[in-house]
């Protein structure tokens, strides 16, 4: 009901007369032909036609379900913006509960290009809650633009009704500057901002300061990762001596950023079968963070890349579709989201590719998967 509700709201600019098939019920069927592993328009249209009585028991599908050349057309004219919208206050009133760590990171849908046309691949920017593997909103960088186009508008969508306050959000550092600092801030959360070799000043007085702080100023923590013919033991290190990031200190391109509290230190070894390789990373929070919470929340960050972008890639084949033309490849990767956030909401013990084929078989299964009972 929840999600019918959120479609509902979706403006179609289709003359009234002329529809056969309204846009709730498309879209309630690409989202179920997600789910149940079909990976194309055609496959989603033979799969929604071989389950009609299903899909009635939902909707009238009185002109049964549009072929899938129709299906891509009808896509392509959807407002991306407002499709986003409309996910964004889905999981809201799905899961209202604030999310604790969020996860900013972009990813390409690699054969969403049109070369004939000059259209560069769908770069799309996602926020993901780190703790409960959910998708929260999704941005789509402008062509010939970078992710920092895109960032402040997806926190400006999360932070709406509070929707980011108290929240640790964690970018790389693409966004270590002060605009994406004080986006953050503003929303009433917290950042934590890689610093890499694109501030070589703060990473040079980050890591110098590492190196001469006073043993009374440092808090460290260890752990030990074992699995997949690797042994990973990471040492974080967190300073909370910023005071001198405030000083009254002015030379040009300086970075300023808000309310600065922690800055984070991550040493790495990693053993693996035929090598080993060690790596040292720095972070800069504004957050008083422990350093406990400091580990967990950036190895936290990494889950965007292994729970979402990985999953995307491998069991819903994001990287495989070739949506291209109109709105589509945006839509069809929020509708992907919205699969996604469903199937991973189910409680059993099955792997998300086993509980896409087990709806695709079975539609009871599928309508546990929606939180509907079938009459």
């Amino acid at each position: 009901a929840v999600l019918l509700k959120h479609f509902s709201e979706i403006e179609d600019d289709r003359e009234a007369w002329r529809v056969d098939h309204p846009l709730p019920e498309v879209l309630f069927l690409v989202v179920c032909g997600s789910i149940v592993d079909c990976d194309d328009f055609d496959l989603i249209s033979d799969w929604g036609e071989a389950h009609l009585d299903f899909l009635r028991t939902v909707l009238p599908y009185r002109n049964g379900v549009p072929c899938g050349r129709w299906l891509n057309i009808l896509m392509n004219r959807i407002d991306p913006a407002l499709f986003s919208d409309c996910f964004t206050t889905w999981v809201r009133e799905t899961w209202p509960e604030r999310a604790d760590f969020v996860a900013i990171d972009g990813k390409t849908s690699r054969r969403s290009h049109d070369r004939a046309k000059g259209k560069a691949a769908l770069h799309l920017v996602s926020a993901f809650a780190t703790t409960r593997r959910l998708v929260l909103a999704q941005e789509a960088v402008p062509e010939k633009a970078s992710e920092t186009s895109a960032i402040p508008g997806l926190v400006e969508r999360l932070g709406a009704k509070d929707g980011l306050k108290g929240a640790l959000v964690s970018i790389d550092a693409i966004a270590c500057n002060g605009t994406m600092a004080s986006a953050i801030r503003e929303q009433g959360a917290d950042y934590l901002l890689a610093v890499k070799n694109n501030q070589p000043s703060l990473r040079a007085e980050t890591q110098a300061l590492f190196e001469t702080a006073a043993a009374e100023d440092l808090e460290t923590v260890t752990d030990v990762d074992k699995g997949h013919g690797r042994l990973e033991e990471r040492t974080v290190t967190v300073c909370r001596a910023v005071d001198w990031l405030a000083g009254d200190r002015r030379f040009p391109g300086e970075l300023r950023l808000p309310d600065a509290a922690t800055l984070v230190k991550v040493d790495s070894h990693t053993e693996l079968k035929n090598k080993t390789r060690t790596e040292t990373r720095y972070y800069i929070s504004s957050a008083m963070l422990s350093a406990q919470t400091a580990a967990a929340a950036v190895r936290s960050h990494w889950a965007i890349e292994n729970s979402l972008h990985w999953v995307l890639d491998v069991t819903f084949k994001d990287d495989l579709s070739r949506v291209r033309t109109g709105h589509g490849a945006k839509n069809m990767a929020v509708v992907r989201h919205f699969a996604f956030n469903l199937v991973r909401a189910m409680s059993d013990k099955r792997t998300l590719k086993t509980r896409r084929k087990r709806a695709a078989w079975d539609t009871n299964y599928l309508a546990q998967i929606l939180n509907m009972k079938i009459p």
